[in-house]
């Protein structure tokens, strides 16, 4: 477990921002990864996804270093962020655009 905690945590240190997600941003493998998807491209910011689906041991392992039961799961400037649903709520308030706009996340040119 050890080496897929450093796996993940390289992961989410080298990327501003990260979704471990079902499946690619192009073919979302679930309604939550997907809505998580177009969240960030309506954000219009730059970010790094995961297939959970092709790599069990980060489907298990990401799990375990967040905490969180479920997937996707979204991490900014290498801070656990939450899923799709906090995800959505957050950007529903403008919170996630701001926290985005703080943290100096790159925008996708």
């Amino acid at each position: 477990m050890t080496d897929v905690k450093s796996r993940i945590s390289d992961l989410v240190t080298a990327n501003d921002v990260v979704l471990f997600m079902k499946g690619t941003p192009l073919f979302p493998q679930c309604g939550f990864s997907a809505r998580a998807i177009a969240i960030l491209d309506h954000c219009g910011v730059a970010y790094e996804s995961v297939d959970v689906l092709q790599d069990m041991e980060i489907r298990q392992g990401i799990k375990g270093y967040s905490d969180w039961p479920t997937i996707p799961q979204l991490y900014v400037k290498g801070e656990f962020l939450g899923g799709s649903d906090i995800m959505t709520e957050m950007f529903e308030a403008g919170e996630l655009q701001q926290l985005l706009d703080q943290h100096g996340v790159a925008k996708v040119s």
